[in-house]
Formats: structure tokens, C-alpha cells, sequence
């Protein structure tokens, strides 16, 4: 199938409801998108698709909604404040600022999070003749220098000193997993090994906007931390790898657009890391982290807030500080991997039909109902009240504008699988024509029929 630019999918976002530039009438404000009507439903059926996955159909996982805000030291046990940077240098001569890491990545060279300063400086010394700035050519850069990528707010402070007892809006939603391990172990009955999940928003000032809602400011994660014995961890860890890949597939996504990137140079407590990797416009990009991190993170947090985090095994009577494996990606990531799949541009009969191949449970829009025409009350009032009843146990539309053709194109362009259509016939036999979007076959059904053909062919009715 043809892979079609990132420009042509953000266009044909933003011109069928999905994802708008965030104060547009504003000039827009950079890295920073919001989710159209039918975005939103994406974006509610990605999510919905996740937590029944590690919630709902998991005996060992619970949920949790934790507090964007949350007490600064949590930032500092996790390392954040002092090494949650990224490289940056301004070119000289237009004042645009860069990742180096970025424009290494684009010559072929790597410059990884965990090293210093100084030798990302050496690295990008050594290859300043093959860097050129991507906004005005030049290849004139200043020292490269770690850029914090917490968003600082003044909550809680009347002053004007921000660097003064500062807050921070979270930069990953891990954190309040970690620091409610405690609770939900004593309010909710579990023992190890077992997870919670959780999905919410997360804040980074990231340094250069790029490739559409990839990589964004503003944006929402969904993260399970899984806590096990110490000689677990790795067992649950390759549980969890062949887990979340078959998620995927569940969800609809070609096998073939994903692959595995294993972390070469990982953190001192990690024992190993990998990303799922999705095969967008601009090249195989990380989907999902899978990471299996040690007792790191329950140690930290039981160090700087003096609270005893440890575990107290009732076989053995051994104590110990959990290990995690751990989930993460973000729902913008999936959303804009939908997207890219489901394009498609056919050609029928020398016309180009644009349809939006979704995974029939993950449309935005499940079912449109149509009445054959808007000048016929008798036939309006009953595609009504079919619909009324069809959206009471699924999310449809109701669309009598144009005639019946346009509205199937209309339905393709969302990703609607089927067209429900309402004419005279059905006025004398209760039965309704029914469109397969993929296929574009129609066939009568009963109206008593309309819900279980649904279900059968939409799983998650």
C-alpha cells in the first residue's frame, strides 16, 4: 500500500475534523494540537481499546487517576530536575533553536540522553561541517547545552520568583503510579506480582516542534508499571514485550509496520528496554517503551520521602523493594499510527475515493443513518427513530445532506463501517439497506436484525 507524506495526512486531518492546530486563529501556538469531533472519538476509542486491554481484561492490574500537580521532591527522587534534559544549540545566524540529537540523527551519528555535556559537544564538533540549519542552511551553531525539559508553574507561590520552591506540571504519569504503589497495596488486596495502569495528561517543553503530533508539548500518556519479585523481573518482562505486541495487532495495525528497536545504551538500573516501532511517513519511529527498570523508582521515593516501600513476601517472609517492568506510549503516537494506516486513495470507476480503512471497533463514527430522501417526512421520521435507538448502544450519525453517494463519501472520508439507508421499501417490509464501507457491498436486513449484525461484525458492541 502506498505510504502517503505526513503533510498530506495532517492536511486531510485538519479538513475532516481529527486534529486542528491548537489557537489557530491565533497564529497557532507551537507543538500544541486539539482533537477535532471526530479525533476526540478516535482518541476515546484508543484509549477505551487500552484500558480494556490492561484493566478490564487483566486479574493483576488496577486503575489509577493520579494528580497532574504533584509534590515537587517526587521530581527530584526521580531524577527529573537534575537530568530530564535534552541537547540544544541556536544557529547563529537565523536564531532557531535545534536538538542536536536531531540533526546528528540526520547525518547518520548518535547522541544519546544519558551523555554528558562535553561529549555531545565533542560528537557535534566533530561533524559541524556535515550540519547545516534546516531553517536557513548556514552551519554556524553555538555550544550545545542540556535544556530542562520540565514545565515549571506557580502553583501555590504569590511571588514573583518561579525558581523559588518551584512546581512543575508532570512530565510522565509513571510517577503517580509510584508514589500511590503504597496505597494500593493496602487498600486494594493485591500482592505481588501486579500492575497499575493509568492514562493522563503529560507536559515537556520540548525544544523543536516536529512531524505533526509525533512529538508534541501537551500530550496524553497511557503507562503500566508492573511490580514483581526481584528474580521475576525478567520473566514478566518478556510477558509484557509479547503482550503489548499483540495488542497491536489486535488493535489493527499491520505486523508489517512494526518492528522492535532494542535500547543499546541503557540507564544504570535499567536491565534492558525496548521500543515497538511504527513505520510512519518519516520512517520507523518509536511507538512504545517496554522497559524493565529494576528497583530503581521504589527505592528513590523511599529514600527521599523516608518511607518504607519495601514488600514483605507471605510464603517466604522475605522483605524486599519491588521491581518494575513497565509500558509506555503515548495515545498521540497510536492516534497518529491509525491515521497513516487507515489512508487510503482508491480509484473507482476514474474517480478517487479517499476512505479511512479503521478497524471497524476502533472507527470514530460506528454507523451513519441515512433516509434515501430529506423531502420525504414519512421517510425522515423513520431513519429518526432508527436512529435514536442505534446510538443508544453505539456511536452513530444521522446525515441527510446531499444525495445518497455523496454521503457514502462523506462516511468513507471518517472511517465509518457502515451506511445504514432508509427508503420506501422499508416503510412496508421493515427492513433497511445496509453499506459495507471496505467493500461498498449493500444488502436488506430486518430492522430487528440491525443490532446483532452489528455486534457480530463489530466487536466491541
Amino acid at each position: 500500500m502506498k505510504k502517503h507524506s505526513i503533510d498530506t495526512i495532517a492536511t486531510f486531518a485538519k479538513r475532516k475534523g481529527f486534529i486542528y492546530p491548537s489557537s489557530e486563529i491565533y497564529g497557532g501556538f507551537s507543538a500544541i494540537y486539539d482533537y477535532g469531533p471526530y479525533g476526540a472519538e478516535l482518541a476515546q476509542a484508543i484509549k477505551q481499546q487500552w484500558w480494556k486491554t490492561m484493566v478490564q481484561l487483566r486479574d493483576d492490574i488496577v486503575g489509577l487517576d493520579s494528580a497532574i500537580f504533584m509534590h515537587p521532591k517526587i521530581w527530584e527522587a526521580s531524577g527529573h530536575v537534575s537530568g530530564f534534559s535534552d541537547p540544544l544549540t541556536e544557529c547563529r545566524s537565523c536564531h532557531n533553536r535545534f536538538r542536536v540529537d536531531h540533526l546528528l540523527e540526520n547525518i547518520g551519528q548518535t547522541a544519546d540522553e544519558k551523555m554528558s555535556e562535553d561529549r555531545i559537544n565533542e560528537i557535534f564538533d566533530a561533524h559541524k561541517e556535515k550540519i547545516t540549519c534546516p531553517v536557513c542552511g548556514k552551519k554556524d551553531f553555538t555550544p550545545v547545552k542540556k535544556f530542562n525539559l520540565l514545565v515549571k508553574a506557580n502553583l501555590g507561590n504569590f511571588t514573583d520568583d518561579w525558581n523559588k520552591d518551584p512546581v512543575y506540571l508532570r512530565g510522565e504519569t509513571c510517577q503517580g503510579i509510584y508514589v500511590n504503589y503504597k496505597n494500593v497495596m493496602d487498600s486494594m488486596r493485591v500482592q505481588i506480582p501486579f500492575g497499575i495502569a493509568q492514562t493522563g495528561k503529560a507536559f515537556r517543553n520540548e525544544i523543536t516542534a516536529r512531524q505533526f503530533i509525533f512529538r508534541t508539548r501537551e500530550f496524553e500518556q497511557m503507562e503500566m508499571q508492573y511490580f514483581t519479585a526481584p528474580n521475576k523481573e525478567m520473566e514478566a518482562y518478556e510477558w509484557l514485550k509479547n503482550y503489548r505486541w499483540q495488542s497491536y495487532l489486535d488493535m489493527g495495525i499491520s505486523e508489517k509496520n512494526l518492528k522492535w528497536h532494542k535500547h543499546e545504551n541503557l540507564v544504570f538500573y535499567a536491565k534492558e528496554a525496548y521500543d515497538i516501532e511504527y513505520q510512519f511517513p518519516f520512517g520507523f519511529k518509536e511507538l512504545e517503551g517496554v522497559h524493565a527498570r529494576g528497583n530503581y523508582d521504589l527505592t528513590q521515593h523511599s529514600t527521599f520521602s523516608k518511607k518504607d516501600l519495601s514488600y514483605k513476601d507471605p510464603q517466604s517472609g522475605k522483605s524486599y523493594i519491588p521491581h518494575i517492568v513497565e509500558s509506555s506510549v503515548g495515545v498521540g503516537r497510536i492516534f497518529l499510527a491509525l491515521l497513516c494506516e487507515a489512508y487510503t486513495e482508491e480509484d473507482i470507476e476514474g474517480e478517487v475515493r479517499i476512505v479511512m480503512k479503521f478497524p471497524k471497533h476502533m472507527a470514530p463514527i460506528k454507523v451513519a443513518v441515512f433516509p434515501l430522501l430529506k423531502n420525504k417526512p414519512e421517510l425522515v421520521a423513520k431513519a429518526k427513530e432508527i436512529f435514536d435507538d442505534v446510538k443508544t448502544y453505539t456511536m452513530c450519525e444521522f446525515d441527510d445532506n446531499g444525495n445518497v453517494g455523496k454521503r457514502y463519501r462523506r462516511q468513507d472520508e471518517i472511517g465509518t463501517p457502515y451506511c445504514i439507508t432508509i427508503d420506501f421499501n422499508t416503510l412496508t417490509d421493515n427492513t433497511v439497506t445496509i453499506r459495507d464501507r471496505d467493500s461498498m457491498q449493500q444488502q436488506r436486513i430486518a430492522i430487528t436484525d440491525i443490532k446483532q449484525y452489528l455486534q457480530q461484525n463489530i466487536k466491541t458492541l
